[in-house]
C-alpha cells in the first residue's frame, strides 16, 4: 500500500509536539473582536491541545 500523503490543510493548523500531544489554535480570534473582553482575547491567543478522541484522525492527516 502507498504511503499517505499529508493533508496540506492539516498541516497548517496541527503541530505534533515531542510529548506526541497535537496542538492547535483556538477558534472565535480572527475578526469581530471590538466585541470581545480583553481577557477572552487574551485566553484565545493560547493554543491547545486536541481532544483525545480527535487525535487518531488528525494524526493520520499529518503523518509524516
Amino acid at each position: 500500500m502507498p504511503k499517505l500523503k499529508t493533508n496540506r490543510g492539516a498541516a497548517k493548523r496541527f503541530k505534533v509536539k515531542a510529548s506526541g500531544r497535537i496542538s492547535r489554535a483556538r477558534s472565535n480570534h480572527s475578526h469581530i473582536l471590538t466585541k470581545k473582553d480583553p481577557k477572552r482575547k487574551r485566553r484565545l491567543r493560547e493554543l491547545t491541545e486536541v481532544h483525545a478522541s480527535d487525535a487518531p484522525m488528525v494524526r493520520r492527516m499529518v503523518a509524516k
